[in-house]
């Protein structure tokens, strides 16, 4: 494992601060994460929500609230230096007729791997939605299939918290039965 350089990541977590690539977006450019040289896992999500670009704070929502009870995580954890929070969009991207508009295409290539790059420790992956699923995984499988198949060791996958989803979770009742017990258990045995 290579040993981070901390001076490293504070000079790009300035730059990914500073960014204005997206400067037209409706509320202004805010990018929004966590990272931590000790991260054992990281969280990828897809954009952050309007009230998590208010607080600057990463799933600070009901979503998040949702997603720490399938974790099994506390927020002291969840937002602890164990845990590192990177969405495949840092910044809001403003709301469109059907929810939350998807992540801007150019943030993930423009960030993404030199930020990874930065977490030597992390030894899983939880991949929350689509957009966040399809960047990692692009051979569009099904996401009961993904679910099913319990990831590739590296790589797991959940659908996206947010109560839009609630009708496919009544759908497939094995998820919340079947699948969380699982991924609680691997993660807290990743963090202990």
């Amino acid at each position: 494992m290579a040993k981070p350089n901390s001076f490293l990541l504070e000079t790009l977590l300035s730059a990914v601060r500073s960014c204005r690539a997206c400067a037209d977006l409706p509320c202004g450019p805010r990018p929004v994460l966590r990272v931590h040289p000790a991260a054992r896992l990281l969280l990828i999500g897809q954009a952050p929500g309007r009230r998590v670009h208010d607080t600057g704070v990463p799933w600070n929502d009901r979503s998040g609230a949702r997603l720490r009870a399938w974790l099994g995580l506390s927020p002291e954890v969840f937002y602890g230096p164990l845990v590192a929070i990177i969405p495949m969009g840092l910044c809001y991207p403003g709301t469109g007729p059907r929810g939350d508009l998807p992540p801007r295409r150019q943030c993930a290539p423009l960030w993404f791997g030199s930020l990874r790059a930065q977490l030597p420790a992390v030894e899983c992956t939880v991949l929350i939605g689509l957009h966040a699923i399809r960047y990692h995984l692009p051979q569009r499988q099904p996401l009961a299939a993904l679910l099913r198949d319990a990831g590739d060791g590296h790589h797991l996958v959940l659908p996206h918290p947010s109560g839009r989803n609630n009708a496919w979770l009544a759908r497939h009742p094995w998820f919340e039965a079947e699948c969380l017990p699982v991924l609680r258990e691997r993660i807290a045995a990743l963090l202990a």
